[in-house]
């Protein structure tokens, strides 16, 4: 006993692919990278300041002062928290110039191998962007240049502070230029019509 296959040759033909996102550009790439790592010297002056290394502007003591019955185990753990979550917030700008800002990897459980909602990506990128920048910028920086000094010279401890501190400047702009960048890219290809069956 034969069967027939019923179904057109149309409806056997599978839809067509969505046409590839287009790479990013070189400038979008460095600018994810310097973005990735302009948490890292901020992070290393608090690890230093924990383990009592000199760096000027607040003491050991003085930082330990601030945790409960001065712990050095709650100041550790606080300081490597707090880096931890710098560190993995800015290392997701690398998302909008990898694969993986586009398809879900498949190790990841659950979700392996699933397209990025673009448009999701965009806005949490968008408000990261900007939540940084106003953080960095306004409060943290604005706060410094409006603080009454004792002393109108510049330490030591202050320059070695400020070169920490002020790589994140950047993180916030440069988020913003990525994420403009992945919309762009990602948007036109969104924008392709799918052909008519």
């Amino acid at each position: 006993m034969t069967t027939t296959d019923t179904a057109t040759p149309e409806a056997r033909v599978p839809p067509p692919a969505r046409p590839p996102v287009p790479p990013p550009p070189r400038w979008a790439v460095r600018a994810a990278h310097v973005a990735a790592w302009s948490t890292v010297p901020s992070g290393v002056w608090r690890v230093a300041l924990v383990l009592g290394v000199p760096v000027g502007v607040m003491e050991h003591e003085e930082f330990l002062d601030s945790f409960p019955d001065n712990s050095l185990l709650l100041a550790l753990g606080y300081v490597l928290l707090l880096g931890a979550v710098a560190e993995v917030a800015s290392y997701l700008t690398l998302g909008l110039v990898r694969p993986w800002g586009e398809v879900v990897p498949r190790w990841i459980p659950l979700l392996g191998g699933r397209r990025v909602n673009t448009g999701l990506a965009v806005l949490a990128a968008s408000l990261g962007a900007f939540a940084v920048t106003v953080l960095w910028w306004v409060l943290f920086f604005g706060g410094l240049l409006v603080a009454e000094s004792h002393d109108p010279g510049i330490s030591a401890g202050e320059v070695i502070f400020v070169a920490a501190y002020a790589p994140l400047l950047l993180w916030g702009p440069l988020l913003a230029a990525v994420t403009w960048s992945y919309h762009r890219r990602t948007h036109s290809v969104r924008a392709v019509p799918e052909p008519r069956r």
